[in-house]
Order: C-alpha cells, then structure tokens, then sequence
C-alpha cells in the first residue's frame, strides 16, 4: 500500500465515506456487458447451484440445478448457461477492421468489438475457471456424452479466465477489483471484497454515511453473498430442506402423484429462494457498472481494449478447429507465459501512471518523477560535437519537488512518450525550496535540424518527467519445447493425454 492510498484510508475512515484514488477509470466498460452471477453448493468442488445471467439489467436468465451432485442436472445447467454465453460471444464476429502491421507493409484484421463479462467479485473470476476446466474435456460421444455446446462453452470459459490474468484486460472483470482500484474505504481489503459493503461505501443512500451503509450490507437478509458462496444460515435453513426434499420426490419416482408434486412444489420454492439470493447481487453489479461508466477514460485505455479484441479475434478462429486448452503448461509454455504476464504488469503500471496524475504523485513522493514548469527554452540547439551535426533543445524546468536523479539520467515525459531528456544539470540553492533541472531533449522532433512546431515545450509549460517508461523491451530467450532442460522434467512425451489426464473434474 503506497503512502497515499494510507491516506485516503484514513480520510475514509475518519469521514465515513470512500475516497478517490484515481482521476479516470483505467479500465474497459462495455457498452453491453454480460453480468454473470453465480452460486455454488457449499463443500462441493465447483458444484453448480445456479446463477443469473444476462447482457443489460432487464434481461436475466436464472438457472437452476435443484440437485447440484446430480451429474445429469450439472451438464444440463452448463448446456442451458452455453445458450446464453455462447450467443453472447459469438454476436461479436461481425465486424471486422483492417490494423496495418510490419510498418504498414502487411495487413491483418481484428473485430471492432469484443465481449466483456462481469462477475461479483475474484471467487466469481474461480468458478468461470473450474467451470470452464470441468467442462472443455468432456466428450460428446461415447460413454456419458453431453451436448455439443457443453466443452466449447468450457474452452471459451477458460479462455476468458486466462485473460483475466493479463494485467490491464478488460474481458473478465471482478466488480469489486474494479472498483477498489478507483475507490478505497475505512475498511480492510476483506470487508471490501462484499460488493454490497463496497458500494455502501462508494454511494451511500441519503442520510446514511458510507460507515453505515456498509454495515447495512453485511446483514445477510439485507444483501446476501455475491457468490458463488452462500450464506450458511441460508443454506441450513431454506436451501437444505428444499434440495432434501427433492431428492426424496426423486427417489420415490415419479409414478407417484403426491411425491412428484412435493418435488415440483419443492422446486419451484428452490427457484424463488435461489432468485431472492441473487437478485440483490444483480441489482449491486449494474450499480457497479454505472458508477464506473460515469468515470472518464483513462488516454490508453482503448489501446489495452484493443489488446483485448486482438485476443478474442484469435481465438475465435482458433475454437472452431483447434484443440482444448491443455490441463497444465508445460515448462517452456509457464516461463513464456510468465514472461508475458510480468511485462504486461509492467507496462500497465506505466500507463496508469502516464494517463492519472494521482497514480503519478505516489512516484513524486518516491524520487521517480517530478512535476514543474519550464522557465527557459532552447528549441534551436545543435549538437556538432559528433560526425554530423544532430538538434538537441535543451530546456530548464524549476520544481518543487524533491529531485533525487542525477545528471545522465533519463526521463520521458507523458505528454510526449517518444521523446527522451537526459538531465544535464541538477542545480538547488542552499536555503531554497526549488530545483531547477537542465535536460536536453532528444527524439521526436522529426529528422531535421528544425525541431517540428510544439515538439519542443515552451516557456511556462507545465511538464511532468519520470524515469519509468513503457518504452519496447525485447522478448525473453527460451528453449524449444522439445529442448526443455532435464531440470524442468526434460522434453515432454508427444501423443494425447491419457484419460486420468482427461478425466471429468465432477465425478
């Protein structure tokens, strides 16, 4: 937690209402996210109870699953959630746009849009995983087969939890992450991971503070758990004796008139009580997405969305005919992936820091950056020290902030990302509160020995320098996979996987 994040902390805490930690939203919001909410039996492994699920607040789809340990009924509610979210995916091959590539000289083409799906909170980022993983191997002939929909619905499930992963992806988002990153409360990280706490926090009703709104959230029959767990006096008290009486009706048969109408009785009870559960989580995430909405856009948050579409472009040509993702990586593929994944935190938190002055302070406060205004501009200066002669301006910037760099060392500013200022001088008078910075400017400025009108900044333009970049950094060096090291378990055995290694997650 940085220094100033504490402080908005404790400002929360001592106001009783959340605090901004942001000046923009730094992540996607699409124009039509899917919403997914899901419940799972307690001390079941990913054991389906139900969910709402739907692409605009007035169109839910509740399923249910009155027997979660029935396998018939689990591959039947993951049959019935494809219908849904495979229409959804599959509304975004439309159409497509043209991206130049190897400086213009190619062309390839990605969708203009791409699905986005919000869950409650990162539990509801786990089930889409073990979902996806429980569903992407089944087979859809043979012994126990299930509809065709069911492992196609699993590798997109899948997929979408690998991408959830990439610093900066929008596609599977976490209401509650997304809001603690613009927001902090009085309360722990713990208590925040309530979405109903967490927006009791953000947006109290009227004549509640923000304290005590989210202590109104925490009472289950206020707002009960956005899943997928459930609230256990909810599960001893209502949904135990409803599942039981199920089973009971099933076991008898249904030749049996009175049995089969407890069950269907019991049933539809089930499904009003699974709703009442749901139905305020539903509410909690719409509110969620208008509260971001009315946040402005971070500058490079449509370039991450763009990342994002490219995906989703290729992997929508790859699931049509491609194989189901493995159940492990291999050695090769988890330091690729692990290689992609800490430069992509990298550079996501550059950008937030480029696009948002308040995530730019916390480097301010540590010596990484500096905040001031040019007082002095030399726009015509030519380096002729070298074989030829190159332009490099050079200007002064007084600051108040404390410079802890040296001469040599080299900045970017935001407001100019391609251009690079190696400080010349560090200059601060005994007694004085202001330094004043020399840097001569290289780059972005065209080829001449002109500098291109407004590339060089002018006197009384207020610059922000920094020494972190999201500057391009070559890719890692690794082994072919036929080549892995004997210390990583050597080359892997080709050929499918056996099936223990295919083997159902449900059974």
């Amino acid at each position: 937690m940085s220094a100033l994040v504490a402080l908005a902390r404790a400002r929360a805490a001592a106001t009783g209402r959340a605090q901004r930690i942001t000046t923009v939203r730094h992540v996607h919001i699409a124009d039509r996210p899917l919403v997914f909410v899901p419940l799972a039996l307690a001390g079941e492994a990913n054991a389906p109870l139900g969910c709402l699920v739907g692409p605009a607040y007035d169109e839910p789809t509740l399923l249910v699953v009155p027997q979660p340990r029935n396998r018939d009924q689990r591959f039947a509610f993951a049959d019935s959630l494809a219908a849904v979210m495979l229409t959804y995916l599959d509304s975004f091959r439309g159409a497509a746009e043209a991206v130049p590539t190897d400086r213009g000289r190619d062309v390839r083409y990605r969708f203009v849009d791409a699905p986005q799906v919000l869950v409650p909170n990162p539990a509801g980022i786990g089930f889409v995983r073990l979902l996806g993983r429980s569903t992407r191997f089944r087979r859809t002939d043979g012994d126990y087969p299930v509809p065709m929909s069911v492992p196609l619905l699993g590798r997109w499930l899948t997929f979408l939890a690998d991408r959830a992963e990439m610093p900066g992806s929008s596609m599977l988002i976490a209401a509650t992450d997304a809001l603690s990153a613009h927001w902090v409360t009085g309360q722990s990280a713990l208590e925040d991971a309530h979405l109903g706490s967490l927006l009791g926090w953000i947006s109290p009703p009227p004549g509640r503070t923000g304290a005590q709104a989210g202590r109104d959230a925490e009472d289950p029959a206020v707002c009960p758990p956005a899943g997928p767990a459930t609230d256990p006096t909810f599960d001893n008290d209502v949904l135990a004796p409803l599942v039981r009486a199920i089973r009971d009706a099933e076991t008898v048969g249904a030749g049996d008139g009175p049995a089969h109408a407890q069950g269907l009785r019991a049933t539809a009870e089930l499904t009003d009580a699974l709703h009442g559960q749901l139905e305020p989580t539903w509410r909690a995430m719409w509110d969620a997405v208008t509260l971001l909405r009315e946040l402005p856009a971070g500058a490079r948050v449509a370039g991450r969305w763009a990342d994002d579409r490219d995906a989703y472009s290729d992997y929508a040509v790859y699931v049509d005919g491609g194989h189901p993702q493995s159940r492990r990586d291999g050695a090769v593929a988890a330091a690729q992936r692990l290689h992609r994944l800490e430069k992509a935190l990298t550079s996501y938190a550059v950008q937030r820091a480029y696009d948002d002055p308040l995530v730019m302070a916390e480097y301010r406060l540590t010596g990484e950056a500096f905040v001031g205004e040019v007082t002095l501009a030399d726009a015509k200066r030519v380096d002729d020290s070298g074989k030829r002669p190159v332009l490099r301006p050079r200007i002064q910037v007084v600051t108040a902030d404390p410079v802890r760099l040296t001469p040599g060392t080299v900045l970017i500013s935001p407001s100019r990302p391609a251009q690079k200022a190696r400080i010349c001088f560090v200059t601060t008078a005994p007694g004085e509160s202001k330094t004043e910075v020399v840097l001569e400017l290289s780059g972005g400025m065209g080829r001449s020995l002109t500098a291109a009108p407004g590339s060089v900044p002018e006197v009384g333009e207020r610059l922000c320098y920094t020494t972190i970049t999201d500057g391009f950094s070559p890719p890692g060096t690794f082994p072919a996979r036929e080549a892995t090291p004997w210390t990583h378990g050597g080359p892997p055995v080709d050929g499918a996987p056996s099936d223990a290694e295919a083997a159902e997650d449900w059974s």
